[in-house]
Protein backbone atom coordinates (compact mmCIF):
# COMPACT_ATOMS: atom_id res chain seq x y z
CA UNK A 1 0.00 0.00 0.00
CA UNK A 2 1.34 3.43 -0.93
CA UNK A 3 0.90 5.43 2.24
CA UNK A 4 2.23 8.55 0.55
CA UNK A 5 -0.97 8.73 -1.47
CA UNK A 6 -3.02 11.57 0.10
CA UNK A 7 -6.11 9.40 -0.14
CA UNK A 8 -4.64 6.98 2.39
CA UNK A 9 -4.17 7.99 5.98
CA UNK A 10 -2.93 5.83 8.83
CA UNK A 11 -5.55 5.84 11.57
CA UNK A 12 -4.45 7.11 14.98
CA UNK A 13 -6.65 5.38 17.53
CA UNK A 14 -7.19 6.37 21.12
CA UNK A 15 -7.59 3.57 23.63
CA UNK A 16 -11.26 3.10 24.48
CA UNK A 17 -12.47 5.35 21.67
CA UNK A 18 -14.80 3.93 19.07
CA UNK A 19 -13.21 5.44 16.00
CA UNK A 20 -10.03 7.11 14.94
CA UNK A 21 -9.14 10.61 15.90
CA UNK A 22 -8.38 11.08 12.21
CA UNK A 23 -11.31 9.94 10.11
CA UNK A 24 -10.75 10.78 6.47
CA UNK A 25 -12.93 8.92 3.99
CA UNK A 26 -10.96 7.36 1.16
CA UNK A 27 -11.15 9.51 -1.91
CA UNK A 28 -10.82 13.03 -0.61
CA UNK A 29 -12.90 15.95 -1.82
CA UNK A 30 -15.26 16.38 -4.70
CA UNK A 31 -13.57 18.47 -7.34
CA UNK A 32 -16.53 20.36 -8.74
CA UNK A 33 -19.93 21.48 -7.59
CA UNK A 34 -23.03 20.01 -9.17
CA UNK A 35 -26.15 22.04 -9.69
CA UNK A 36 -29.66 20.87 -10.17
CA UNK A 37 -32.90 22.14 -11.61
CA UNK A 38 -35.79 23.72 -9.80
CA UNK A 39 -35.83 26.62 -7.41
CA UNK A 40 -35.70 30.01 -9.03
CA UNK A 41 -37.34 31.81 -6.11
CA UNK A 42 -35.52 33.94 -3.57
CA UNK A 43 -33.98 31.80 -0.82
CA UNK A 44 -35.70 31.69 2.54
CA UNK A 45 -34.35 34.07 5.19
CA UNK A 46 -31.54 32.77 7.36
CA UNK A 47 -33.48 33.39 10.57
CA UNK A 48 -36.97 32.39 11.50
CA UNK A 49 -38.03 35.67 13.01
CA UNK A 50 -36.81 34.97 16.53
CA UNK A 51 -34.08 36.72 18.47
CA UNK A 52 -30.61 35.37 17.67
CA UNK A 53 -28.57 34.37 20.70
CA UNK A 54 -26.10 31.69 21.83
CA UNK A 55 -29.08 29.57 22.88
CA UNK A 56 -30.94 30.34 19.64
CA UNK A 57 -28.19 30.79 17.03
CA UNK A 58 -30.51 30.59 14.02
CA UNK A 59 -33.22 32.83 15.39
CA UNK A 60 -36.00 30.27 15.50
CA UNK A 61 -39.35 31.92 16.14
CA UNK A 62 -40.99 31.22 19.49
CA UNK A 63 -43.82 28.71 19.11
CA UNK A 64 -43.01 27.81 15.49
CA UNK A 65 -43.31 24.31 14.01
CA UNK A 66 -40.58 22.26 12.37
CA UNK A 67 -41.56 19.83 9.61
CA UNK A 68 -39.07 16.93 9.58
CA UNK A 69 -39.35 13.96 7.20
CA UNK A 70 -37.09 11.11 8.24
CA UNK A 71 -36.23 7.93 6.35
CA UNK A 72 -37.79 5.06 8.28
CA UNK A 73 -35.16 2.41 7.70
CA UNK A 74 -32.81 0.45 9.90
CA UNK A 75 -32.57 3.22 12.49
CA UNK A 76 -36.26 4.12 12.61
CA UNK A 77 -37.29 7.68 13.47
CA UNK A 78 -37.52 7.62 17.27
CA UNK A 79 -33.99 8.99 17.64
CA UNK A 80 -35.11 12.17 15.87
CA UNK A 81 -38.20 12.25 18.08
CA UNK A 82 -35.86 12.05 21.08
CA UNK A 83 -33.83 15.00 19.73
CA UNK A 84 -37.11 16.83 19.10
CA UNK A 85 -37.87 16.41 22.79
CA UNK A 86 -34.46 17.81 23.68
CA UNK A 87 -35.12 20.74 21.35
CA UNK A 88 -38.64 21.30 22.61
CA UNK A 89 -37.36 21.68 26.15
CA UNK A 90 -35.17 24.57 25.05
CA UNK A 91 -35.88 28.30 25.25
CA UNK A 92 -37.43 28.60 21.78
CA UNK A 93 -40.56 26.58 22.58
CA UNK A 94 -40.58 25.04 19.11
CA UNK A 95 -42.79 22.09 18.18
CA UNK A 96 -41.02 19.61 15.85
CA UNK A 97 -43.28 17.31 13.85
CA UNK A 98 -41.42 14.16 12.79
CA UNK A 99 -42.88 12.16 9.89
CA UNK A 100 -41.50 8.78 8.76
CA UNK A 101 -41.00 7.91 5.10
CA UNK A 102 -39.76 4.88 3.20
CA UNK A 103 -39.95 6.63 -0.18
CA UNK A 104 -38.10 9.91 0.14
CA UNK A 105 -37.87 10.73 -3.58
CA UNK A 106 -41.44 9.74 -4.41
CA UNK A 107 -42.91 11.73 -1.55
CA UNK A 108 -40.63 14.77 -1.50
CA UNK A 109 -39.66 15.54 -5.09
CA UNK A 110 -43.16 16.98 -5.73
CA UNK A 111 -42.74 19.16 -2.65
CA UNK A 112 -39.39 20.45 -3.93
CA UNK A 113 -41.01 21.17 -7.29
CA UNK A 114 -43.90 22.94 -5.55
CA UNK A 115 -41.61 25.12 -3.45
CA UNK A 116 -42.80 23.68 -0.11
CA UNK A 117 -40.20 21.10 0.98
CA UNK A 118 -39.89 20.04 4.63
CA UNK A 119 -37.61 21.93 6.98
CA UNK A 120 -35.34 18.93 7.65
CA UNK A 121 -34.94 15.73 5.62
CA UNK A 122 -33.03 12.51 6.14
CA UNK A 123 -32.27 11.95 2.45
CA UNK A 124 -31.60 8.24 2.69
CA UNK A 125 -32.87 4.83 1.60
CA UNK A 126 -33.39 3.15 -1.74
CA UNK A 127 -35.38 6.17 -2.93
CA UNK A 128 -32.85 8.78 -1.92
CA UNK A 129 -33.04 11.97 -3.99
CA UNK A 130 -29.90 12.35 -6.12
CA UNK A 131 -27.89 15.25 -4.75
CA UNK A 132 -27.02 16.39 -8.25
CA UNK A 133 -30.70 17.24 -8.82
CA UNK A 134 -31.30 19.39 -5.72
CA UNK A 135 -27.92 20.77 -4.71
CA UNK A 136 -28.76 24.38 -5.57
CA UNK A 137 -31.95 24.09 -3.50
CA UNK A 138 -30.17 23.19 -0.27
CA UNK A 139 -28.82 25.32 2.56
CA UNK A 140 -25.10 25.41 3.27
CA UNK A 141 -24.93 23.90 6.75
CA UNK A 142 -21.60 25.39 7.78
CA UNK A 143 -23.43 27.65 10.23
CA UNK A 144 -24.78 24.54 11.98
CA UNK A 145 -21.37 23.06 12.73
CA UNK A 146 -20.04 26.49 13.70
CA UNK A 147 -22.86 26.90 16.25
CA UNK A 148 -22.54 25.86 19.90
CA UNK A 149 -24.08 22.54 20.82
CA UNK A 150 -26.56 22.23 23.69
CA UNK A 151 -23.66 21.71 26.08
CA UNK A 152 -21.98 24.95 24.97
CA UNK A 153 -19.16 23.53 22.81
CA UNK A 154 -18.79 24.43 19.14
CA UNK A 155 -20.26 21.51 17.22
CA UNK A 156 -17.35 21.37 14.78
CA UNK A 157 -15.01 20.61 17.71
CA UNK A 158 -17.10 17.63 18.83
CA UNK A 159 -17.07 15.75 15.51
CA UNK A 160 -14.71 13.06 14.28
CA UNK A 161 -12.34 14.41 11.68
CA UNK A 162 -13.35 13.88 8.05
CA UNK A 163 -17.02 13.08 8.65
CA UNK A 164 -18.20 16.21 6.83
CA UNK A 165 -16.53 15.18 3.56
CA UNK A 166 -19.37 12.95 2.24
CA UNK A 167 -21.83 15.87 2.44
CA UNK A 168 -19.48 18.46 0.95
CA UNK A 169 -19.95 19.29 -2.74
CA UNK A 170 -17.33 21.71 -3.98
CA UNK A 171 -17.19 24.30 -1.19
CA UNK A 172 -20.76 23.71 -0.01
CA UNK A 173 -21.65 21.63 3.04
CA UNK A 174 -24.99 20.53 1.64
CA UNK A 175 -25.58 17.61 4.02
CA UNK A 176 -24.53 16.55 7.49
CA UNK A 177 -24.28 12.78 7.58
CA UNK A 178 -25.31 11.83 11.11
CA UNK A 179 -24.26 8.20 11.55
CA UNK A 180 -20.72 6.89 11.40
CA UNK A 181 -21.38 3.78 9.36
CA UNK A 182 -19.10 0.76 9.23
CA UNK A 183 -19.81 -1.57 6.30
CA UNK A 184 -18.91 -5.23 6.49
CA UNK A 185 -20.02 -8.83 6.25
CA UNK A 186 -21.90 -9.94 9.36
CA UNK A 187 -22.14 -13.36 10.97
CA UNK A 188 -23.04 -15.20 14.17
CA UNK A 189 -19.83 -15.75 16.11
CA UNK A 190 -21.58 -18.33 18.29
CA UNK A 191 -22.71 -20.32 15.23
CA UNK A 192 -19.19 -20.22 13.77
CA UNK A 193 -17.66 -21.31 17.06
CA UNK A 194 -20.20 -24.12 17.45
CA UNK A 195 -19.30 -25.51 14.01
CA UNK A 196 -15.57 -24.79 14.10
CA UNK A 197 -15.82 -22.47 11.09
CA UNK A 198 -13.20 -19.83 10.39
CA UNK A 199 -14.16 -16.34 9.27
CA UNK A 200 -13.21 -16.07 5.57
CA UNK A 201 -10.92 -13.35 4.29
CA UNK A 202 -10.86 -14.39 0.61
CA UNK A 203 -13.55 -15.37 -1.88
CA UNK A 204 -12.12 -18.88 -2.18
CA UNK A 205 -12.39 -19.33 1.58
CA UNK A 206 -15.96 -18.06 1.43
CA UNK A 207 -16.81 -20.55 -1.32
CA UNK A 208 -15.34 -23.36 0.77
CA UNK A 209 -17.51 -22.18 3.66
CA UNK A 210 -20.50 -22.24 1.31
CA UNK A 211 -19.86 -25.91 0.57
CA UNK A 212 -19.70 -26.67 4.29
CA UNK A 213 -22.93 -24.76 4.87
CA UNK A 214 -24.65 -26.69 2.10
CA UNK A 215 -23.74 -29.97 3.80
CA UNK A 216 -25.79 -28.77 6.79
CA UNK A 217 -28.74 -27.60 4.73
CA UNK A 218 -27.71 -23.98 5.04
CA UNK A 219 -26.63 -21.32 2.56
CA UNK A 220 -23.71 -18.92 2.42
CA UNK A 221 -25.81 -15.85 1.63
CA UNK A 222 -29.42 -14.68 1.59
CA UNK A 223 -30.97 -11.56 0.03
CA UNK A 224 -34.25 -9.69 -0.34
CA UNK A 225 -35.50 -7.78 -3.35
CA UNK A 226 -35.21 -4.24 -1.90
CA UNK A 227 -31.67 -4.90 -0.67
CA UNK A 228 -30.18 -6.82 -3.59
CA UNK A 229 -27.70 -3.97 -4.11
CA UNK A 230 -26.16 -4.76 -0.72
CA UNK A 231 -24.28 -7.33 -2.81
CA UNK A 232 -23.21 -4.59 -5.20
CA UNK A 233 -21.79 -2.76 -2.20
CA UNK A 234 -19.99 -5.93 -1.17
CA UNK A 235 -18.64 -6.42 -4.70
CA UNK A 236 -17.39 -2.85 -4.96
CA UNK A 237 -15.73 -3.13 -1.55
CA UNK A 238 -13.98 -6.31 -2.64
CA UNK A 239 -12.88 -4.80 -5.94
CA UNK A 240 -11.46 -1.69 -4.25
CA UNK A 241 -9.68 -3.79 -1.63
CA UNK A 242 -8.20 -5.81 -4.48
CA UNK A 243 -7.54 -3.15 -7.11
CA UNK A 244 -7.17 0.01 -5.04
CA UNK A 245 -7.86 3.64 -5.87
CA UNK A 246 -7.92 3.04 -9.62
CA UNK A 247 -11.12 1.01 -9.28
CA UNK A 248 -12.83 3.51 -7.00
CA UNK A 249 -12.06 6.51 -9.20
CA UNK A 250 -13.19 4.73 -12.37
CA UNK A 251 -16.60 4.05 -10.82
CA UNK A 252 -16.92 7.44 -9.15
CA UNK A 253 -16.17 9.28 -12.38
CA UNK A 254 -18.47 7.08 -14.50
CA UNK A 255 -15.67 6.03 -16.81
CA UNK A 256 -16.41 3.93 -19.92
CA UNK A 257 -15.84 0.25 -19.13
CA UNK A 258 -15.41 0.98 -15.41
CA UNK A 259 -17.36 -2.19 -14.58
CA UNK A 260 -14.92 -4.17 -16.76
CA UNK A 261 -11.93 -3.38 -14.55
CA UNK A 262 -10.11 -6.64 -13.84
CA UNK A 263 -10.60 -6.39 -10.09
CA UNK A 264 -14.36 -5.94 -10.57
CA UNK A 265 -14.56 -8.82 -13.02
CA UNK A 266 -12.64 -11.15 -10.71
CA UNK A 267 -15.12 -10.44 -7.92
CA UNK A 268 -18.11 -10.89 -10.24
CA UNK A 269 -16.72 -14.25 -11.32
CA UNK A 270 -16.51 -15.46 -7.72
CA UNK A 271 -20.03 -14.26 -7.02
CA UNK A 272 -21.30 -15.97 -10.16
CA UNK A 273 -19.71 -19.18 -8.90
CA UNK A 274 -21.50 -18.79 -5.57
CA UNK A 275 -24.81 -18.34 -7.39
CA UNK A 276 -24.28 -21.27 -9.75
CA UNK A 277 -23.26 -23.60 -6.91
CA UNK A 278 -26.41 -22.80 -4.97
CA UNK A 279 -24.81 -20.89 -2.12
CA UNK A 280 -27.48 -18.16 -2.22
CA UNK A 281 -30.80 -19.02 -0.61
CA UNK A 282 -33.39 -19.22 -3.42
CA UNK A 283 -36.33 -16.85 -3.87
CA UNK A 284 -34.67 -13.63 -2.77
CA UNK A 285 -36.04 -11.60 -5.67
CA UNK A 286 -39.55 -12.35 -4.40
CA UNK A 287 -38.81 -11.91 -0.70
CA UNK A 288 -39.18 -8.70 1.29
CA UNK A 289 -35.72 -7.76 2.51
CA UNK A 290 -36.33 -7.84 6.28
CA UNK A 291 -37.95 -11.27 5.86
CA UNK A 292 -34.81 -12.42 4.07
CA UNK A 293 -32.61 -10.88 6.74
CA UNK A 294 -34.57 -12.75 9.41
CA UNK A 295 -33.74 -15.98 7.58
CA UNK A 296 -30.14 -15.12 8.41
CA UNK A 297 -30.44 -13.53 11.86
CA UNK A 298 -33.29 -15.56 13.34
CA UNK A 299 -33.54 -18.84 11.43
CA UNK A 300 -29.79 -18.92 10.73
CA UNK A 301 -30.51 -20.32 7.29
CA UNK A 302 -27.51 -18.45 5.87
CA UNK A 303 -24.08 -17.81 7.35
CA UNK A 304 -23.13 -14.37 6.02
CA UNK A 305 -24.90 -11.10 5.27
CA UNK A 306 -23.32 -7.92 3.85
CA UNK A 307 -24.69 -4.68 5.27
CA UNK A 308 -23.93 -1.48 7.04
CA UNK A 309 -23.77 -1.61 10.82
CA UNK A 310 -27.45 -0.66 11.04
CA UNK A 311 -28.24 -4.36 10.57
CA UNK A 312 -28.12 -5.16 14.30
CA UNK A 313 -30.68 -2.54 15.23
CA UNK A 314 -32.83 -3.25 12.20
CA UNK A 315 -33.12 -6.92 13.15
CA UNK A 316 -32.95 -6.66 16.94
CA UNK A 317 -36.47 -8.12 17.32
CA UNK A 318 -35.74 -10.91 14.84
CA UNK A 319 -32.36 -12.20 15.95
CA UNK A 320 -31.82 -15.60 17.56
CA UNK A 321 -30.92 -15.59 21.23
CA UNK A 322 -27.18 -15.86 21.74
CA UNK A 323 -26.48 -14.91 18.10
CA UNK A 324 -23.46 -12.75 19.04
CA UNK A 325 -23.37 -10.71 15.84
CA UNK A 326 -19.94 -9.69 14.58
CA UNK A 327 -18.51 -8.45 11.29
CA UNK A 328 -15.44 -8.42 9.06
CA UNK A 329 -14.45 -5.85 6.40
CA UNK A 330 -14.87 -7.87 3.20
CA UNK A 331 -13.32 -10.45 0.91
CA UNK A 332 -10.39 -10.15 -1.49
CA UNK A 333 -9.76 -12.39 -4.48
CA UNK A 334 -5.99 -12.72 -4.14
CA UNK A 335 -4.36 -11.50 -0.92
CA UNK A 336 -0.92 -11.68 -2.52
CA UNK A 337 -1.80 -8.94 -5.02
CA UNK A 338 -4.51 -7.03 -3.14
CA UNK A 339 -3.59 -3.36 -2.88
CA UNK A 340 -5.82 -2.64 0.13
CA UNK A 341 -6.43 -5.96 1.86
CA UNK A 342 -6.51 -4.29 5.29
CA UNK A 343 -8.77 -1.39 4.30
CA UNK A 344 -12.32 -0.83 5.53
CA UNK A 345 -15.39 0.72 3.95
CA UNK A 346 -16.58 3.27 6.49
CA UNK A 347 -18.14 6.67 6.14
CA UNK A 348 -20.63 9.03 7.64
CA UNK A 349 -24.14 8.16 6.47
CA UNK A 350 -27.79 9.23 6.85
CA UNK A 351 -27.42 12.62 5.09
CA UNK A 352 -29.52 15.37 6.67
CA UNK A 353 -30.42 18.34 4.49
CA UNK A 354 -32.26 21.64 4.98
CA UNK A 355 -34.00 22.96 1.84
CA UNK A 356 -33.61 26.70 1.26
CA UNK A 357 -37.28 27.00 0.30
CA UNK A 358 -38.49 25.38 3.52
CA UNK A 359 -40.98 27.35 5.58
CA UNK A 360 -38.79 27.17 8.70
CA UNK A 361 -35.15 26.94 7.66
CA UNK A 362 -34.02 28.09 11.08
CA UNK A 363 -36.14 25.42 12.72
CA UNK A 364 -34.69 22.69 10.53
CA UNK A 365 -31.18 23.75 11.48
CA UNK A 366 -32.14 23.92 15.16
CA UNK A 367 -33.48 20.36 15.15
CA UNK A 368 -30.24 19.23 13.52
CA UNK A 369 -28.32 21.09 16.25
CA UNK A 370 -30.33 19.20 18.86
CA UNK A 371 -29.46 15.90 17.18
CA UNK A 372 -25.77 16.83 17.45
CA UNK A 373 -25.97 17.38 21.21
CA UNK A 374 -24.15 14.94 23.48
CA UNK A 375 -27.47 13.86 24.98
CA UNK A 376 -29.11 13.01 21.66
CA UNK A 377 -26.00 11.45 20.14
CA UNK A 378 -25.45 9.22 23.18
CA UNK A 379 -29.10 8.17 23.07
CA UNK A 380 -28.69 7.18 19.42
CA UNK A 381 -25.57 5.11 20.08
CA UNK A 382 -27.18 3.32 23.01
CA UNK A 383 -30.54 2.69 21.36
CA UNK A 384 -29.34 1.97 17.80
CA UNK A 385 -26.03 0.31 18.69
CA UNK A 386 -24.14 2.43 16.17
CA UNK A 387 -22.04 5.57 16.63
CA UNK A 388 -22.90 9.03 15.38
CA UNK A 389 -20.35 11.52 14.10
CA UNK A 390 -20.22 13.03 17.61
CA UNK A 391 -17.23 11.90 19.65
CA UNK A 392 -17.27 10.44 23.14
CA UNK A 393 -20.68 8.78 23.16
CA UNK A 394 -19.83 5.03 23.15
CA UNK A 395 -18.23 3.11 26.06
CA UNK A 396 -15.66 0.37 25.56
CA UNK A 397 -18.22 -2.38 26.15
CA UNK A 398 -20.41 -1.05 23.34
CA UNK A 399 -23.45 -1.00 25.65
CA UNK A 400 -23.22 -4.79 25.68
CA UNK A 401 -23.39 -5.12 21.87
CA UNK A 402 -20.97 -7.58 20.23
CA UNK A 403 -21.65 -5.91 16.87
CA UNK A 404 -20.74 -2.48 18.21
CA UNK A 405 -17.55 -3.85 19.78
CA UNK A 406 -16.85 -5.54 16.44
CA UNK A 407 -17.10 -2.17 14.70
CA UNK A 408 -14.50 -0.85 17.11
CA UNK A 409 -12.21 -3.74 16.26
CA UNK A 410 -12.66 -3.34 12.51
CA UNK A 411 -11.87 0.37 12.73
CA UNK A 412 -8.87 -0.27 14.95
CA UNK A 413 -7.46 -2.91 12.60
CA UNK A 414 -7.97 -0.92 9.39
CA UNK A 415 -4.85 0.54 7.82
CA UNK A 416 -7.08 2.95 5.91
CA UNK A 417 -10.73 3.63 5.20
CA UNK A 418 -12.50 4.32 1.92
CA UNK A 419 -15.91 5.18 0.61
CA UNK A 420 -17.63 6.00 -2.67
CA UNK A 421 -20.68 8.09 -3.50
CA UNK A 422 -21.58 7.70 -7.20
CA UNK A 423 -24.65 5.54 -6.56
CA UNK A 424 -26.31 8.10 -4.30
CA UNK A 425 -24.94 11.11 -6.18
CA UNK A 426 -26.73 10.09 -9.37
CA UNK A 427 -29.66 8.19 -7.87
CA UNK A 428 -28.74 4.87 -9.53
CA UNK A 429 -29.93 2.43 -6.89
CA UNK A 430 -33.44 1.81 -8.22
CA UNK A 431 -32.17 0.78 -11.67
CA UNK A 432 -29.34 -1.27 -10.21
CA UNK A 433 -31.74 -3.20 -7.95
CA UNK A 434 -33.39 -4.76 -11.00
CA UNK A 435 -30.07 -5.94 -12.38
CA UNK A 436 -28.78 -7.37 -9.11
CA UNK A 437 -31.98 -9.27 -8.36
CA UNK A 438 -31.67 -10.90 -11.77
CA UNK A 439 -28.03 -11.79 -11.18
CA UNK A 440 -28.51 -13.21 -7.71
CA UNK A 441 -31.41 -15.42 -8.79
CA UNK A 442 -29.35 -16.77 -11.71
CA UNK A 443 -31.40 -15.18 -14.50
CA UNK A 444 -28.34 -13.37 -15.89
CA UNK A 445 -24.62 -14.14 -15.74
CA UNK A 446 -21.67 -11.94 -14.80
CA UNK A 447 -21.21 -10.76 -18.38
CA UNK A 448 -24.80 -9.51 -18.56
CA UNK A 449 -24.49 -8.01 -15.08
CA UNK A 450 -21.47 -6.06 -16.29
CA UNK A 451 -23.22 -4.92 -19.45
CA UNK A 452 -26.36 -3.80 -17.62
CA UNK A 453 -24.48 -1.90 -14.92
CA UNK A 454 -22.32 -0.23 -17.54
CA UNK A 455 -25.44 0.75 -19.44
CA UNK A 456 -26.84 2.48 -16.36
CA UNK A 457 -23.52 4.26 -15.82
CA UNK A 458 -23.16 5.27 -19.46
CA UNK A 459 -26.69 6.68 -19.55
CA UNK A 460 -25.86 9.03 -16.68
CA UNK A 461 -22.50 9.99 -18.15
CA UNK A 462 -23.94 10.76 -21.58
CA UNK A 463 -26.95 12.69 -20.28
CA UNK A 464 -26.01 16.35 -20.71
CA UNK A 465 -28.86 17.41 -18.43
CA UNK A 466 -27.14 15.69 -15.49
CA UNK A 467 -24.42 17.75 -13.86
CA UNK A 468 -21.38 15.58 -13.19
CA UNK A 469 -19.26 15.65 -10.07
CA UNK A 470 -15.59 14.92 -10.70
CA UNK A 471 -13.93 13.00 -7.88
CA UNK A 472 -10.18 13.20 -7.39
Amino acid sequence: MNMSNPNFRRRDFLRGSLVAAAMVPFGGALASCATGGGGGEEPAPQTGGGEVSAENPFGVAEGSTVDAVIFNGGYGVDYVEFAAGVMGAGPTGVTPEVSPSTAIATELQPRFAGGNPPDLIDNSGAQQIGFNTILDQLEDLTDVIDAPNYEGTTIRDTLYEGVLAPGTFGDKLAAINYVLTVYGVWYSSSLFEENGWSVPTTWDEALELGAQAKEQGKYLFVWGREAATYYQTMAIESAIMQGGDEVRLALENLEPDCWSKQAVQDVFAKMEQAVSEGYFAPGGAGTQFTVAQAQWSNEQLALLYPSGAWIENEMKDQTAEGFEMMGFPGLVVDPATAQMADALHSTAGEPYIVPSQAANVAGGKELLRAMLSQEAATNFAQQKLAPTIVQGTVPEDGFGSTALVSQTQMLANASSVFTYNFVSTYGMNQDQLVVWNSFLDGSIDAAQLTSDLQGITDAVREDDSVEKIEVS
